[in-house]
């Protein structure tokens, strides 16, 4: 009898290992606790940090968020708990209202009328400043002070203007020529230290009295030495450590703006005026020379239409010309 083929049985042990007490399912639950708590603590934060207007903003938004992306919030408050940190603020627009101090539940609109005069206001009141402080420097400076009558600071509408005039045995200039005398060389540059910490931009204007020239204004006139003189007095502001770049206008006027109107010969009418601006001032200057630029490219525009050559004419038969009587 021939032997049995018997077929080794294999017994298969399955090893299980436990990963814990109960598992690794523990540690995403307790993510996902970590996180709703997250969620809620935020959720809490904006809602003690927001006003009321602010919370209907929210609200609205999760009512319908596409409207409030395409349209903005229909409550127009400009403050916000999230601030932006970086490209355009969808959530705002222009005519915003702001809430009244004290009155959470109340708005204001902030009119940009408003705004200007204020910050006009407040530019005022930095020139005020300014000029007190001049007026001290001018007390405290030995060489100033000894010149004080012959220094006018008031504030105009461009500005606050320093004004140094002359008197009638004290003349800034030799007579009839732009060479400034030693004594006005040494308060232009003292106020040309003072002048350099000043962040406006600063006009500078050369007056003469009515005494004209032998020759008139056909030849070298008042007009010539006011200007003359004004950027001599220029470069004694830069000479006592003044930014050049700080001047903004250098001009002569002449005897056209009297000091004394009713003394037109008065040598108070030969002075230098410094004015430092105001932000409306330059801002029209710049407006001015912007003005300029466009009518010279208007004008180079004109004239090269003008050299074009057109293309002559056809002439009239002779029969069809007729002469008016």
């Amino acid at each position: 009898m021939a032997e049995e083929h018997i077929a080794p049985i294999i017994v298969k042990k399955i090893k299980k290992s436990g990963g814990g007490h109960h598992g690794g399912a523990w540690k995403i639950a307790y993510a996902d606790f970590v996180t709703a708590m997250m969620a809620f603590f935020l959720l809490m934060w904006l809602l003690g940090s927001t006003s009321k207007a602010q919370k209907e903003g929210i609200a609205e938004y999760f009512q319908t968020p596409l409207h409030m992306v395409l349209m903005g919030p229909s409550v127009g408050q400009s403050d916000s708990a999230l601030k932006n940190t970086g490209g355009k603020d969808v959530t705002q627009k222009q005519g915003q209202v702001k809430p009244v101090d004290g009155e959470p539940g109340k708005l204001k609109t902030v009119k940009i009328e408003d705004v200007k005069e204020a910050l006009k206001q407040a530019e005022k009141a930095k020139l005020e400043s300014l000029k007190q402080k001049i007026e001290q420097s001018i007390e405290e400076n030995p060489t100033l002070k000894q010149f004080k009558s012959q220094l006018k600071i008031d504030i105009t509408s461009e500005g606050l203007r320093i004004q140094i005039v002359d008197e009638q045995n004290r003349p800034m200039f030799e007579s009839a020529r732009a060479e400034l005398q030693p004594y006005a060389k040494q308060i232009l540059r003292e106020i040309g230290k003072t002048l350099n910490g000043v962040e406006n931009k600063i006009s500078l204007s050369g007056h003469t009295d009515a005494t004209p020239y032998a020759s008139g204004d056909q030849g070298y006139s008042n007009w010539e030495l006011s200007a003359d003189r004004a950027n001599a007095s220029r470069r004694e502001l830069i000479a006592g450590g003044m930014d050049e770049t700080k001047l903004m206008r250098v001009v002569g006027l002449g005897s056209a703006i009297m000091f004394d109107q009713e003394n037109p010969f008065n040598p108070i009418n030969r002075r230098i005026n410094l004015v430092i601006m105001n932000k409306e001032t330059e801002e029209n200057i710049l407006k001015d020379n912007e003005q300029i630029t466009v009518s010279e490219q208007d004008k180079s525009k004109v004239d090269a239409l003008a050299e074009t050559p057109k293309a002559p004419s056809a002439a009239l038969p002779s029969a069809q010309t007729t002469t008016k009587k």
